[in-house]
């Protein structure tokens, strides 16, 4: 039996206060984290310095990108797995892609999804789990690999030139507030028409009103997206590539080329819930509602590791989704927890591992960065990953980050690769029966 609650008593406070001052190093760690901020007092120069900035499986990008305050980092994070292809094929110096205009469909998507959800789900109470779930954040700004896959087949992608960045994208809290606000009377009225009986057809056509008012808010917000533009290029050794009246679609297709088909969303859960070799899907996740489901392949970690490697090997960026909440820092551009010396600064020991961690709701993946490179020690072994990330090139070492292979084991939880680099037994369990999780599932999460 727990018994009867007991609250702090001035004793009890008292003499945790005598125990913290009667050691020497809680006072010189309150001193030091009060005056410089917890992260820089306990970065660890000497880790940071084991972990440096060379590689021998090291790809070249173009200029590093910024997402600024919005939470588009999966979408940034394909686009510079995109652009790495573009620039690699037409040699080029730099190249970026449009973020701004997944952006505006992916918006436009998730309202029709969220529309869609709420008519699925109108005999469910207002306070109940699922329908407070779903209302709970229905624009907000984070994705998933196969939603921007959906998006990108349905779509496709245009330059940053055809359709740059709007003050509403760089910096979203408000431009979110407003449509979701919108959105959340819109699905008042329809549970209120289906609760009327009003028929199928009627509420379709309400919805469809109600997405033509959110329409014109993106616009009015983020501009309206190009149908088709002229693509203008010059390579470094002064080659034009030019062509005239390109849709979004065939500009994918033909100077992107990825077969979005072939790429698959690789998860490491080492929970009792997923045993491995398994696919899983997540409830309510999703954006394009035709669109192809969120689907993971559960996969132990040394798996993952192989195919990314391979897929480096063969000259390809990799997309991550990670916890990057954990253990960096990002003044010297480092993810590793020796660097970020919190158990040493605040004389505690955290014993999570990574499977009690999702359990317990203390980790998930919250970001979306690119593998560019790794480090291969003498023993045939990754020692450390080379990271591209989109905070701009302020943010880290020029933009970029190394993380320890050990926190790649604790905090990176999902990858995208070609099936190709898979070995055999994994790629056969890709089409093995797809079970179906939660909504609030820790890998319903979205990067943002």
């Amino acid at each position: 039996m727990a018994g009867k609650a007991k609250g702090i008593s001035l004793k009890q406070l008292s003499e945790m206060s005598r125990e913290f001052n009667s050691d020497r190093a809680n006072l010189i760690a309150a001193r030091a984290a009060s005056k410089n901020g917890i992260m820089e007092a306990a970065t660890d120069l000497s880790a940071v310095s084991a972990l440096p900035f060379t590689f021998n499986i090291d790809l070249k990008q173009g200029k590093i990108t910024d997402q600024k305050a919005s939470g588009r980092c999966w979408i940034f994070s394909a686009l510079n797995t995109f652009r790495y292809e573009i620039i690699k094929k037409y040699n080029l110096d730099n190249f970026e892609l449009s973020q701004n205009y997944l952006f505006f469909y992916d918006k436009l998507e998730k309202a029709n999804y969220y529309l869609e959800s709420v008519i699925k789900t109108s005999s469910e109470p207002l306070d109940g789990r699922l329908f407070q779930f779903i209302n709970a954040d229905p624009l907000c700004d984070g994705g998933q690999w196969d939603m921007l896959s959906n998006l990108v087949e349905k779509y496709g992608v245009v330059p940053k030139y055809a359709y740059p960045d709007a003050k509403g994208a760089e910096a979203s809290r408000w431009f979110d507030m407003y449509l979701t606000g919108k959105l959340r009377e819109d699905a008042m009225l329809l549970r209120e028409s289906i609760n009327a009986d009003n028929t199928t057809a009627q509420v379709q056509k309400m919805k469809e009103g109600f997405l033509n008012e959110i329409y014109r808010m993106l616009v009015i917000s983020l501009g309206e997206p190009p149908r088709k533009f002229d693509l203008c290029l010059r390579s470094k050794d002064d080659k034009l590539i030019q062509e005239f009246g390109i849709t979004p679609v065939d500009f994918f297709k033909k100077y992107v080329g990825i077969r979005l088909s072939e790429c698959v969303s690789i998860i490491n859960a080492p929970t009792k819930d997923k045993p491995y070799g398994k696919t899983y899907t997540v409830k309510y996740l999703g954006n394009v509602v035709e669109g192809a489901p969120v689907k993971y392949l559960n996969l132990e970690m040394d798996k993952i590791k192989k195919a990314v490697i391979k897929q480096l090997k063969d000259g390809h960026p990799v997309w991550f989704g990670s916890d990057c909440r954990k253990f960096g820092v990002r003044k010297e551009g480092v993810f590793d927890k020796k660097s970020a010396a919190f158990e040493e600064l605040f004389n505690v020991r955290f014993i999570f591992d990574k499977a009690q961690a999702l359990d317990y709701g203390d980790s998930a993946m919250n970001h979306a960065m690119v593998i560019l490179g790794v480090n291969i020690n003498e023993k045939g072994q990754p020692d450390r990953w080379r990271i591209e990330n989109s905070w701009g090139k302020d943010s880290g070492v020029d933009g970029y980050y190394v993380a320890s292979d050990e926190w790649f084991d604790d905090y990176v939880y999902q990858v995208v690769v070609n099936k190709k680099y898979l070995d055999a037994a994994s790629r056969k369990q890709l089409d093995g029966k797809v079970t179906e999780l939660q909504p609030w599932d820790p890998f319903g999460t979205l990067a943002d």
